[in-house]
């Protein structure tokens, strides 16, 4: 394929001075190669945290909420407006059961959006064993329902989870609880509901989620085992916890949920706000830096064409005087900066996915419970590559203009005349 004259003086002239085109590409490089590293850390980061958070936080709960008591609530019952009242306002305890749970649950399910609705039952607890005593809580859930939603068999230590249901007063508890009271599987366990209810209940199995609060506080019961602890009815119902087929469309169903139901509808957005700051502090902490590394790379493309138009003023005199337009000498020094931003773009994708696939094989776990992090979490995210490529060409560019539109300036008279 013939290439056009303007082209061939480009690439002349950067195989002219090599180690300049190498110290530029190599920058650029080390730009585009610490830009993908970064990015695949901190999203495979993320999405681990969030992929964390998943194993106990649904994508929506949905719950009964204490309301306070104010004059807005009070004048709902007036007939005459103008009333003026004086009030302190003050909490309204409401049952933390919810009304017709089952009939609410068959309402989520028309949602074309929701993939999983499970009950539960919540119950705050003090687990006794031996002089030792904890508290806690329990969740009495459906746990075929609650596997399917927070993969609970991937975090299993030892036990069959499915004993829950076999089990008329089983308990699954995490691994905080078990090394805190010396439990294993077959062992017995108090736990009192606070209410006056004292139950004898039997380790089933143990489970470890990789979050520490979680493991050292946190039991499964079935629902009727947690009824029982709270002395209530089959009815029965403190949480609808509902996970979406897409989670990022979580806040828009929990507002129509309250809407319809009257309820407390949190989102895992809503549960998890110190996450999500974190998310967003990491992004712009990284973003700066690799914005820092570019811009030094940049300067040095800019710098060294900067140089060049010095060195070649004399052939760009000529070129001008032979009939090259100021357009086509701009044409010549920026596509030197196109190929160096290309050259060394494409030099940094390869070598930062040979970063990341290399730290993605690197033990930072030890003897550690299933469920916790064992190697870095890296990710491979197409889009990132493509924006890496996009960025460095663009601050090559950018770098290259300048002293490709003073080239283009050179007045080829006063050049020659010297």
């Amino acid at each position: 394929m013939k290439i056009s004259v303007n082209t061939e003086i480009a690439i002349t002239y950067l195989t002219s001075r090599k180690k300049q085109t190498f110290v530029a590409s190599m920058g650029v490089m080390f730009g585009i190669s610490m830009f993908i590293f970064m990015q695949s850390l901190m999203k495979g980061t993320n999405d681990y945290f969030e992929k964390s958070s998943f194993n106990s936080t649904p994508h929506i709960r949905l719950y009964s909420e204490n309301k306070v008591a104010d004059t807005h609530m009070l004048n709902s019952f007036l007939k005459d407006s103008s009333t003026k009242i004086l009030t302190n306002p003050k909490q309204l305890t409401q049952s933390q059961g919810l009304t017709d749970p089952y009939g609410i649950i068959r309402l989520i399910n028309r949602d074309p959006r929701v993939l999983y609705v499970t009950p539960q039952v919540t119950a705050n607890v003090i687990y006794t064993s031996g002089s030792v005593q904890i508290t806690g809580t329990v969740a009495g859930v459906n746990i075929v329902q609650e596997d399917k939603m927070f993969d609970v068999q991937g975090n299993m230590i030892s036990g069959d989870l499915h004993d829950l249901d076999r089990v008329n007063n089983g308990l699954l508890i995490g691994k905080g609880i078990a090394d805190k009271l010396s439990l294993h599987v077959g062992d017995n366990i108090t736990v009192n509901g606070g209410s006056g209810s004292t139950q004898i209940m039997r380790v089933i199995g143990i489970y470890a989620s990789g979050v520490k609060q979680v493991d050292e506080t946190k039991s499964y019961a079935n629902i009727v085992q947690a009824q029982n602890i709270m002395g209530k009815d089959r009815s029965y119902v403190t949480d609808i916890k509902i996970n979406l087929k897409d989670y990022m469309a979580a806040d828009v169903v929990a507002r129509k949920l309250e809407m319809l139901t009257g309820y407390k509808a949190e989102d895992w957005v809503a549960a998890n706000e110190q996450l999500k700051t974190a998310f967003k502090i990491r992004a712009i902490i990284l973003n700066s830096v690799i914005g820092v590394i570019l811009l030094v790379a940049g300067f040095g493309i800019y710098n060294i064409l900067n140089m060049t138009i010095y060195e070649k003023m004399k052939e760009i005199a000529i070129l001008k005087a032979i009939g090259f337009s100021g357009g086509s000498v701009t044409s010549i020094f920026l596509q030197q900066a196109i190929y160096i931003g290309l050259t060394g773009g494409i030099i940094g994708i390869i070598f930062g996915f040979l970063m990341s696939f290399g730290l993605s094989h690197v033990y930072i776990g030890s003897n550690t419970p299933m469920g916790t992090l064992k190697y870095f979490p890296m990710s491979f995210y197409l889009p990132h590559y493509i924006e890496a490529i996009i960025f460095g060409v663009l601050t090559t560019v950018a770098a290259g203009y300048f002293p490709a539109r003073k080239a283009a300036k050179v007045d080829p008279v006063n050049i020659i005349r010297g």
